[in-house]
């Protein structure tokens, strides 16, 4: 059911772009690292961000329909609202599909220069999925970020931690994460993400995984990217593929 939406909103998106051409701002993708960069998008643009995933780890395979949607109040705050459309669990041949758990921020941009801005981002995570694909449960978590551009190389660091409200009695109920991505831009339409990320929580092995990516902007209102994942220790995904875009919807001031 899900699926049969998922065209009809991408495709009313793009013609809402063309539309508000002349008055929209370009866009400040967050894909396709991990990482989010501490700035923010233009001040009352709202923004889409849509993806899919396919990711395999052992006999597990997993695809979904990532988004977010971006709306800053200005340069300083703004606010995230994201999830997974749609997902697919294939496990031992045991098929889950459904939406997805979703998740909406509260972001502070802390702008200390034209090349250096830092970040916080407070989130929670609504147990919107069924019990076959989330967890039922809802997440609490805070992210910091440092960004730092270097002429055409762009730095993105992040670091959090998030309160998971679905853990067994003995494990860990915090869980750190981390990310460091590195993005060139070649030139005014393309650009190069390499990253690296993992995260860590008591009594469970640790993830960890290289990402690179290369996204392409045909105009500044649109971005669209692909790129692979790699997982670097046997508790991470075998390996994933993703592609995504990013565009403006629609200009409220």
């Amino acid at each position: 059911m899900v699926r049969r939406h998922i065209v009809p909103i991408v495709c009313t998106s793009l013609l809402c772009s063309l539309a508000h051409a002349e008055a929209d701002d370009g866009v400040v993708p967050y894909r396709p690292t991990v990482s989010n960069p501490a700035q923010l998008s233009s001040p009352g643009q709202l923004e889409l961000e849509f993806g899919g995933l396919s990711a395999k780890t052992g006999d597990v395979s997993r695809g979904s329909l990532p988004y977010l949607l971006k709306l800053a109040f200005n340069e300083n705050w703004g606010v995230l609202l994201g999830g997974e459309a749609w997902v697919r669990n294939a496990n031992n041949g045991v098929v889950d599909r459904g939406f997805g758990d979703t998740t909406a921020a509260l972001k502070r941009a802390f702008l200390i220069s034209e090349s250096t801005a830092l970040g916080l981002e407070f989130n929670v995570k609504s147990p919107t999925a069924n019990t076959a694909i989330g967890t039922g449960k809802v997440d609490y978590g805070i992210n910091g970020i440092v960004s730092h551009d270097f002429g055409q190389i762009q730095i993105d660091l992040n670091l959090n931690a998030t309160h998971l409200g679905g853990t067994d009695a003995l494990e860990g109920a915090v869980q750190t994460g981390w990310a460091g991505s590195l993005s060139y831009t070649v030139d005014d339409k393309w650009q190069l993400d390499l990253e690296v990320s993992g995260t860590k929580r008591r009594l469970v092995p640790n993830t960890a995984q290289f990402l690179a990516a290369v996204s392409y902007s045909p105009t500044k209102r649109m971005t669209v990217d692909i790129g692979i994942v790699k997982g670097l220790n046997p508790s991470s995904p075998d390996w994933a593929i993703f592609t995504g875009i990013v565009v403006p919807v629609t200009k409220f001031w």
